[in-house]
């Protein structure tokens, strides 16, 4: 049994090795003003990332997606918590330790300074009206997941999963439960799947409804007669319909936060500062280039 442990562990790590290697070429699409990132940033909001890794190439080619990485953001936690985890975060982060995130990579569950993907591509998400008892449950349990080990499992399921959805997508089952099924082995995306789903938050659920019926009923669209009794009525009255069920946790991408309708997406570098006017912006002349390629066409057809 611990030789067969052993070998699992073995082969485990020599895999997370190769999937985590950088690859030869990253494009970084635009620049990241980190300074207005702190400010606008919050609590419980989700910062997407375009990774460079190997796993990130496969993950992104898979989901036809951006993002191949997912972490929650919970800001000075560990310092508000006192104690060992406030030493233990000063001593590894100092004045970053105010600016963490939870991260789920593949040496575990872990916390990171945001500045750490200043480099790469990123996206901001924000759960929308999330209440300040539901976020405290999460963020709770956030801290409670540092020192989870990573379910590398997970991912290879998950990537075998996705290439059998876009072969066979009418016959393929898509709610099941993939990974080791261990409670304390998760990846990026389900790690927060787990959080946003404990307070009842969807992220991208499946929803069943009578034929003909929008999920989301338009409030106000029907006239009503202006009684006490409609008025009331209409107060309390769900605008949904149907039964919405949540898809397992094992089975959330990065991209299902990014096309999320309950996730806002928060812009925090030019236009954050409500100052932008394209109409100021200076473009390079091109027209001493086009000539130029003009030239080089008559050239060929006259050789």
């Amino acid at each position: 049994m611990e030789i067969r442990l052993g070998i699992r562990s073995w082969i485990t790590a020599r895999l997370a090795d190769f999937l985590s290697r950088p690859v030869g070429h990253y494009e970084h699409r635009g620049w990241n003003d980190f300074d207005a990132l702190k400010r606008q940033i919050r609590k419980g909001d989700v910062l997407l990332v375009e990774g460079n890794q190997r796993v990130s190439s496969v993950i992104k080619y898979l989901t036809h997606s951006s993002w191949s990485h997912a972490a929650l953001y919970i800001g000075d936690e560990l310092l508000k918590r006192g104690g060992e985890q406030r030493e233990r975060a000063l001593e590894a982060f100092g004045a970053d330790a105010e600016y963490l995130l939870l991260d789920a990579l593949f040496e575990g569950v872990v916390a990171s300074p945001f500045t750490k993907y200043s480099g790469f591509n990123v996206r901001l998400c924000r759960p929308h009206r999330l209440r300040p008892e539901h976020l405290q449950i999460i963020l709770d349990d956030a801290v409670a997941a540092l020192g989870w080990h990573y379910d590398i499992r997970n991912i290879l399921d998950l990537a075998i999963h996705l290439v059998m959805v876009s072969l066979f997508p009418g016959r393929y089952r898509r709610n099941i439960q993939l990974g080791s099924g261990s409670n304390t082995e998760v990846i990026c995306t389900s790690l927060l799947g787990r959080l946003f789903q404990k307070v009842h938050f969807p992220v991208l659920p499946t929803v069943t409804v009578p034929d003909g019926i929008h999920p989301y009923r338009e409030m106000g669209s029907q006239p009503e007669r202006r009684s006490p009794l409609a008025l009331f009525r209409r107060r309390h009255r769900s605008p949904y319909v149907g039964v919405f069920r949540q898809i397992h946790h094992s089975l959330l991408t990065p991209r299902d936060f990014d096309l999320s309708p309950y996730f806002d997406i928060i812009k925090f570098n030019v236009i954050e500062q409500h100052a932008f006017d394209y109409q100021r912006m200076e473009w390079e002349d091109d027209s001493s280039e086009d000539s130029a390629e003009v030239d080089a066409e008559d050239l060929s057809r006259a050789g």
